[in-house]
């Protein structure tokens, strides 16, 4: 057997469909080379002013070792069981980009390979999807929305593009659930503190995010939500990525937008280096992709209506390349580094589907706007043909 780093992006897809057709109950998994027409689409088609979509990205992404492979499927039961029978499974996604995690989420919302200091205050530099789909589609500001993971990543939502700057105010509002806590008056920061945590990959601090009173006053008054409620149930919670997915099912009931992305963060922790921090992270994950599923089929507004798309930002180090630190860092651009995965399901998906073409983290993009009937013209990436009935 090859050692794992001298493996392509094609060995590590081929490794993800063997390890998928091996996992009992899983009879419904139809591997595909391209796009299988197998049965019907799963859903009627939709008219534009119905559908939905949801993305779940999260930062530095896990390993098959600890996923995928046979010794890693213990830590994804939610994906294997609950998710995977209803969706299509990209087993060949690649990141030919920065491999950071603000810069890597950027280049997922612009559908291009943004090029900028993955820790600079700075806004994507192309269009991002938000502002294609509303200003394309004459949305207003509360219909799309990015949940985001840490201070870093407050200006995801609106880019610097020339096409949009200049006060157009097209971007998707963001949500920075840590910012909120700490607004909270006489926060108890001893008790809250595990949720506090912005990052695990720098030493320096990333510029304070402005989160103003109007801004907090806004929020709480669409979601129904005082501070110190959200404080309250913040403190029942174990991790920052629970307090993200409880805003974005507090969102979807109180405000129904058409598109909401929530990145997920608390698997990043594997900077630290504790490998049973890093395990811990990707079973919480595993659990709360299954949440916000099951929180579309329970909410009228998005049953059937909806597609959801889960993707890591990219993966992580091999244990034997010489560069790198295994399952620590993202550093090398190795395969196990560039290469993942996708999930996609809702309507014009095919339940059950492996699809083996290879396609480009980018690709997202413009498969996104697609479903809307958007055009992405300063895209590079393209339209993920498969999926878009």
């Amino acid at each position: 057997m090859r050692k794992l780093h001298s493996l392509g992006p094609r060995d590590l897809s081929i490794n993800r469909r063997e390890f998928l057709r091996q996992v009992a109950g899983m009879g419904l998994l139809n591997a595909a080379k391209g796009f299988s027409p197998i049965g019907a689409q799963t859903f009627p088609k939709l008219s534009v002013s119905r559908r939905k979509a949801v993305v779940v990205t999260f930062g530095g992404g896990a390993r098959d070792q600890e996923t995928f492979a046979p010794e890693g499927q213990e830590n994804i039961p939610h994906l294997l069981s609950e998710v995977l029978p209803e969706a299509s499974f990209y087993s060949r996604v690649v990141n030919r980009g920065i491999l950071g995690h603000y810069v890597a989420t950027a280049s997922l919302v612009t559908g291009v390979y943004e090029r900028f200091d993955n820790f600079a205050d700075v806004a994507p530099e192309h269009p991002t999807i938000f502002e294609y789909f509303r200003r394309q589609l004459r949305r207003p500001p509360e219909d799309a929305w990015v949940i985001a993971p840490s201070n870093g990543f407050n200006r995801i939502g609106q880019s610097s593009h020339p096409s949009f700057r200049g006060g157009s105010g097209y971007g998707a509002d963001v949500i920075l659930p840590k910012r909120m806590l700490e607004a909270v008056p006489s926060l108890h920061t001893d008790k809250l503190r595990h949720l506090l945590q912005d990052n695990y990959e720098n030493a320096f601090e990333v510029p304070q995010a402005q989160f103003g009173d109007a801004r907090l006053s806004r929020i709480e008054t669409l979601l129904k939500l005082s501070l110190s409620d959200f404080a309250a149930h913040a403190s029942t919670l174990e991790s920052p990525d629970e307090l993200s997915v409880y805003l974005a099912k507090r969102l979807m009931r109180e405000v129904s937008p058409s598109l909401i992305w929530i990145t997920l963060h608390d698997m990043d922790v594997a900077h630290a280096g504790a490998f049973s921090l890093y395990i811990d992270a990707i079973r919480r994950t595993d659990r709360l992709c299954a949440e916000i599923w099951k929180a579309i089929e329970a909410e009228p507004e998005y049953k059937d209506k909806t597609n959801l798309f889960i993707i890591p930002d990219f993966g992580r180090d091999s244990d034997t390349d010489p560069g790198g630190n295994g399952f620590q860092h993202h550093r090398t651009g190795d395969p196990m580094s560039r290469s993942t995965w996708m999930i996609a399901m809702g309507p014009g998906v095919h339940r059950g589907t492996i699809v083996d073409r290879p396609v480009e983290s980018i690709d997202l993009a413009p498969t996104i706007a697609s479903i809307f009937s958007c055009k992405a013209p300063f895209a590079t990436g393209k339209t993920i043909q498969e999926f878009v009935a």
